[in-house]
């Protein structure tokens, strides 16, 4: 394709090649809405010196440097969180931001610990999903301590120290999850979930959730002990193959964190689609196959666009305001994805 003109951009944009030109250059002021309009339009089209003219646009505003701690680098789900990150980063008009996306190489303690320091010694404010260890509430708050604000994601951590929580309500996703098998399942059975590990609060909130369900209002249905699948496809696919031999009776499943890729390949081998009630998290190519070929009942989803607009506002907030701006908890309504809506 032609690469698009400083003509096309004036076309995109509404305005003459001429203020085009001085948006480029900066040889006079261009009004900022008009300015924000070219840059816009840039974007839209693809211009090539698109970055050029974010700098001229914003170059008067403040700029901030933002981490993010993500988890799980090839998993399509985190994929789409940085994506996301990245947008929402990129549609702020009030600030210039740099953000930076790490991933440790472990889920311990000490690989959490090392990226949560490196991240803090190079930027303003810095948001993590990971499991909630002591040694990692003693890194959160050596960075407060040095007025570094640190936000958890999905998945509460250091709570009393971090600034906010931004994700789902997990316990009530693990109750919606319930009602769901409860109300679609053929009869009264035995239910069973996976958690990625009791170190992950959100995993364990949605199980408490899952669990209470049950007990309050579907007490006709046994629920079996939670097994830990680590977030691993291989470990979850093997987990349910032994869950549905131990169990003939197994009439629902619920996959409380990541693996789930695990669960809809046994269920597929052993050809219990739509006989079972499969539940899951996330929208991924997997899960959507899953649920069009009817293995997979219903996914909970975290709204991931308003998640990263939401956490970026807060993270600037907390740079511009201090702790004090920013609410303990910002929780988000999850979507919901069946068959009929993917």
């Amino acid at each position: 394709m032609r690469r698009p003109t400083i003509s096309d951009l004036a076309r995109a944009s509404g305005v003459s090649v001429a203020t085009v030109d001085r948006v480029l250059n900066a040889r006079h002021r261009v009004r900022e809405e008009t300015a924000r309009r070219v840059y816009d339009a840039a974007q839209a089209i693809g211009y090539h010196a698109v970055g050029l003219i974010r700098q001229r646009v914003f170059e008067d505003l403040p700029q901030y440097r933002l981490a993010f701690l993500l988890q799980k680098p090839t998993q399509s789900f985190y994929q789409n969180f940085a994506r996301e990150i990245d947008a929402a980063a990129r549609a702020v008009t009030t600030a210039r931001l740099q953000i930076q996306i790490e991933y440790p190489s472990a889920t311990t303690p000490a690989a959490i610990n090392e990226k949560i320091k490196a991240l803090g010694a190079r930027n303003q404010a810095v948001a993590v999903v990971g499991p909630d260890y002591p040694a990692v509430t003693t890194a959160v708050e050596e960075l407060k301590e040095r007025g570094i604000p640190v936000f958890s994601l999905l998945s509460d951590l250091a709570t009393g120290v971090r600034d906010a929580y931004v994700g789902v309500n997990n316990r009530k996703a693990g109750r919606t999850a319930a009602w769901t098998i409860a109300r679609t399942a053929d009869k009264p059975g035995k239910v069973a979930c996976f958690v990625g590990s009791h170190r992950f609060h959100g995993h364990e909130l949605r199980e408490i959730g899952f669990r209470s369900y049950f007990r309050e209002n579907a007490p006709e249905f046994d629920v079996v002990e939670t097994l830990i699948n680590l977030e691993t496809a291989e470990i979850t696919h093997e987990a349910t193959l032994t869950l549905l031999q131990k169990h003939p009776d197994l009439v629902g499943l619920y996959v409380c964190g990541g693996g789930m890729e695990g669960a809809i390949s046994a269920f597929r081998e052993e050809g219990v689609g739509g006989r079972i009630v499969l539940v899951v998290n996330e929208l991924t190519p997997e899960s959507k196959a899953g649920l069009a070929d009817d293995i997979v009942t219903m996914v909970v989803a975290t709204p991931l666009p308003a998640l990263c607009k939401e956490l970026i506002s807060l993270m600037i907030g907390a740079i511009e305001h201090g702790e004090a701006a920013v609410p303990g908890q910002s929780f988000l309504p999850f979507d919901i994805y069946v068959s009929e809506n993917i």
